[in-house]
């Protein structure tokens, strides 16, 4: 299939599909004209990048899972795929660390304007 009936079948646009294959995360074999075309199984790669994209994963790291898909009987491509999955894991675990901290310390401000706010209230 062709670029843009790939584009329509997973809701992804046909710049998107392009980046994929400038990150080594898609392929497609070229026409004589220069056209893409894509295999039926495209559909289904394109789905799992997407899962991986929404999950976060930077395409550097999809990059990295991918081979895991590829070659599935491949004891150190497992390894390495579940090496970057558990940074990956690690990393997203920091980042909601942070993310509460962040949380908390907004907190803080929440509860001194609202005393704020009463005590400008009380003085009315």
């Amino acid at each position: 299939m062709r670029i843009g009936e790939l584009s329509q079948r997973t809701g992804v646009s046909p710049r998107s599909l392009r980046y994929y294959e400038e990150q080594g995360l898609l392929t497609s074999s070229r026409s004589a004209a220069g056209q893409r075309h894509y295999p039926d199984a495209a559909v289904q790669r394109v789905s799992l990048i997407r899962q991986l994209f929404e999950a976060g994963m930077s395409s550097r790291v999809i990059a990295t899972v991918l081979p895991c898909v590829d070659v599935p009987g491949d004891l150190d491509v497992a390894e390495e795929t579940s090496a970057a999955m558990l940074r990956e894991r690690e990393r997203i675990d920091a980042e909601i660390a942070h993310l509460v901290e962040t949380r908390d310390a907004l907190d803080v401000l929440i509860k001194a304007n609202s005393r704020h706010r009463a005590e400008l209230s009380a003085t009315r």
